[in-house]
C-alpha cells in the first residue's frame, strides 16, 4: 500500500442552541431536515436531540477538507438560521443542562443505548471531532495503531475546547474527554499483535454481549466499522475550521509516518497502560498550558517542547504533502494561546457572562 495516497475526512459533531438566549434547543432534526444535502458529503442527528453531525467527502489533501469543512457548516448555519438557531462547535455546552437536551434522536441504537446505559447515556451530551484517514490494508491499520496510539494525548492536548459544564469552570481543557471516557469501551486501546487478534476481540465482546455491534466500541483510535480508515476520535469539536484541518493534517502525517516504520519493522518499546492513562487524563486537565507527560521520552515536559517535537517527528511526511507550512502555523497559534479552550474562557473574563462562551463560540464557527 502507498501511504502517499491516503484519503482523508472529518466528522463533526455541534450543538444546536437557541439563537436569542444560546440555550440547548432539540431542533437537531428539523435542521438537518432543512439543510442542503450533496452527494458525497454527510449530515444527519446525533445522539441527542439537541445535536447533528457533518461528515465530509472523501479528500485527498487539506485544501479540499478545508473546502468540504466549510461548505458543511455554512448549509448547517443557514438549516439553523431558518428555525431559530445557531450552530455552536464546543466539547460541552457552557452552560446548559444535561437534562435541556430534549432526549435522544429517534433512532434504534440510540435508543438502545439509553435502555442499556441509563444516566451515562443520558449525560453524553458532548461534541467531538473524528478524523478518518484511509487505511486500506486491515493488517497493516493494526500495527499503526499500535504505534500511533501512544500520541493520542496530544490530540486531546492540542483540540481541547470544553472547559465549561453546567455554568461552571471546570479546570479541565477538554472535560468533553472526561465524560466521553465514561463509556467502558472508550480510551486508549492497547497493542494487537495482529488484525485476526482484533477481530477475535470484538466478536468476543459482541458474543458475551459486552457490545451490540462493532460500532460500539468507542477507543480514541480505532479501525472504522464503516470505512477503510482509521478513525481518530480523541479530540473536541474545534471551534474553527482551520483546527480542524490541522488536526486532520497531522493525523494524516501520523499514519503515514507509523506506516512507514511499520513497514520497515522498526521496534518499539512497550507502554504501561497506566502511563498511557495519565498522560491523557494530563492532557484533558492542562491542555496546552501546564507539563504534558511525554510516553515516548518517559518524561513530564512544557507542553510547548512536547508538542514541538511531535512536529519535528512528523515533518517529512508533512512536507512530503506541502502540508508543513499550514499545519506548523496552525499549531504555533496553538501553542501561542489560539486554543478553544484559551478562547472560552478569555470570552467568559470579559464580563463574567457565561453566555458570552456561546456567542464567541457560535461567531467563531460561522466566520472560519
Amino acid at each position: 500500500m502507498d501511504l502517499a495516497t491516503s484519503s482523508i475526512g472529518v466528522e463533526e459533531e455541534f450543538f444546536v442552541v437557541d439563537a436569542e438566549t444560546g440555550r440547548l434547543r432539540p431542533d437537531g432534526r428539523e435542521v438537518i431536515d432543512g439543510a442542503h444535502h450533496f452527494e458525497d458529503d454527510q449530515l444527519d442527528v446525533e445522539l441527542s436531540r439537541s445535536q447533528v453531525e457533518s461528515g465530509t467527502a472523501v479528500c485527498r489533501d487539506l485544501d479540499e477538507l478545508h473546502l468540504s469543512l466549510t461548505s458543511l457548516r455554512r448549509r448547517l448555519r443557514v438549516a439553523a438560521d431558518d428555525v431559530g438557531c445557531r450552530i455552536m462547535a464546543s466539547g460541552t455546552h457552557p452552560f446548559a443542562h444535561w437534562s435541556e437536551d430534549g432526549g435522544v434522536s429517534a433512532k434504534d441504537e440510540y435508543r438502545y443505548l439509553e435502555s442499556m446505559y441509563g444516566q451515562l447515556t443520558d449525560e453524553q451530551v458532548v461534541c467531538g471531532c473524528h478524523i478518518h484517514v484511509g487505511v486500506d490494508d486491515p493488517e497493516l491499520a493494526i500495527q499503526i495503531m499500535n504505534r500511533a496510539r501512544v500520541y493520542l494525548p496530544l490530540f486531546v492536548a492540542l483540540g481541547a475546547n470544553s472547559p465549561f459544564w453546567l455554568g461552571d469552570d471546570t479546570r479541565y481543557a477538554s472535560y468533553r474527554t472526561q465524560i466521553f471516557h465514561r463509556w467502558p469501551t472508550s480510551g486508549i486501546p492497547e497493542e494487537f499483535s495482529s488484525r485476526a487478534e482484533y477481530d477475535e476481540l470484538v466478536a468476543l465482546m459482541h458474543h458475551t454481549k459486552t457490545i451490540d455491534q462493532p460500532a460500539r466500541i468507542y477507543w480514541d483510535l480505532r479501525p472504522s466499522v464503516r470505512y477503510p480508515t482509521l478513525e481518530f476520535r480523541a479530540c473536541d469539536v474545534q471551534v474553527s475550521v482551520e483546527h480542524s484541518v490541522a488536526l486532520a493534517g497531522l493525523a494524516l502525517a501520523l499514519v503515514e509516518t507509523c506506516g512507514d516504520a511499520s513497514r520497515r519493522e522498526e521496534s518499539t518499546d512497550p507502554m504501561r497502560p497506566e502511563l498511557l492513562r495519565a498522560a491523557l487524563w494530563r492532557a484533558s486537565r492542562f491542555g496546552l498550558d501546564e507539563t504534558l507527560l511525554d510516553v515516548v521520552d518517559r518524561r513530564s515536559s512544557p507542553a510547548d517542547e512536547v508538542i514541538r517535537s511531535f512536529l519535528g517527528l512528523l515533518r517529512p511526511a508533512l512536507e512530503a504533502r506541502d502540508h508543513w507550512d499550514r499545519v506548523s502555523q496552525t499549531v504555533d497559534e496553538l501553542l501561542g494561546g489560539g486554543g478553544g479552550a484559551r478562547q472560552q474562557r478569555a470570552a467568559y473574563r470579559r464580563r463574567g457572562e457565561i453566555g458570552d462562551v456561546v456567542d464567541v463560540v457560535v461567531d467563531h464557527a460561522i466566520t472560519a
